[in-house]
């Protein structure tokens, strides 16, 4: 299995799908990224969230958030029972970047798993879901 390899025309394929919405609205790949999650997320919806879950760095993500909220996609707002807890929250300016954001995630679902029965789609789910857990774990005991 050569999945080390291949995992990257997948991601390269969803990111040339991206692009577009990129470019239309002056956004890189990590901005795009981190409003799409927060949009799909709204209960994780703190920088270390962000960087936990995505395993993405936290400089990248401090970068992307304060370019997201210069260009007002997002707002921060401090948490009324933890003062130290900022939450960031997708603005209604941001709407018409997440709706073509689905619509794009959409297509790319349909493209590749095009040929696959539902019954086929429901074990690949499962199966994805074990290896990422093990993957998880494995990172964890390291």
């Amino acid at each position: 299995m050569h999945f080390w390899d291949r995992h990257k025309t997948i991601t390269g394929y969803y990111e040339s799908l991206t692009r577009s919405v990129c470019g239309k609205y002056d956004l890189t790949q990590m901005e795009y990224d981190i409003l799409m999650f927060l949009y799909s997320n709204p209960e994780f919806n703190t920088a270390a969230d962000i960087v936990k879950i995505r395993k993405s760095t936290k400089s990248h993500v401090s970068t992307s958030l304060k370019s997201l909220e210069n260009k007002g996609l997002i707002e921060k707002k401090q948490n009324e029972s933890n003062k130290k807890h900022i939450e960031l929250f997708v603005t209604e300016s941001a709407k018409s970047i997440i709706y073509e954001g689905i619509e794009t995630q959409k297509r790319f679902a349909h493209d590749v798993l095009k040929g696959f029965s539902d019954e086929e789609i429901t074990t690949f789910k499962n199966i994805f879901e074990k290896i990422c857990n093990n993957a998880e774990d494995c990172l964890n005991n390291k």
